[in-house]
């Protein structure tokens, strides 16, 4: 980090961005669009705690899965909640983590009740041409409402 923090901040910024251009992403359904987001090797580890974990390979499963999970919603919108970033892990200046809280406020076509599901990221992020990316995303369900369901925080979350 230079003494100013100039290089923290920029970082900071970087990632943050990049996480909002995720959002608007999957908010406006624009898969192809996932490309420039993600490592060419990026993994999506899922855990909605109610079936089985999975794992998703590259930027273009990673988009056909979740077109294909949220086709039937007629309204979705895709919403940060809090997200805690940490800079340059073992002193590598190209990489960083985070934690991201996220709602989906989603209702499916021809219904009338909305539901809510709440989730966190946890994110590695690689640094590739001078452009922050998602090097890998692990996702876990924290709640769906309704009906009510509500998870416990994952036991390794520190």
């Amino acid at each position: 980090m230079t003494a100013d923090g100039t290089a923290e901040t920029v970082d900071h910024a970087g990632i943050e961005r990049l996480q909002r251009a995720y959002a608007d992403v999957v908010n406006r359904r624009d898969w192809s669009a996932l490309a420039d987001l993600f490592a060419s090797d990026a993994a999506l580890d899922l855990d909605l705690v109610t079936s089985e974990p999975r794992r998703i390979m590259g930027p273009a499963a990673i988009g056909e899965f979740i077109g294909a999970a949220i086709e039937r919603f007629a309204f979705f919108q895709f919403v940060i909640l809090n997200s805690h970033v940490d800079l340059w892990p073992e002193g590598d200046v190209d990489a960083a983590t985070a934690r991201l809280f996220m709602c989906e406020l989603r209702q499916a076509e021809g219904e009338t009740v909305r539901v809510d599901a709440y989730g966190l990221y946890r994110d590695r992020y690689v640094r590739l041409d001078g452009r922050w990316r998602f090097a890998h995303r692990r996702y876990r369900s924290m709640g769906r409402f309704p009906p009510g369901d509500v998870f416990p925080l994952p036991a390794d979350l520190s």
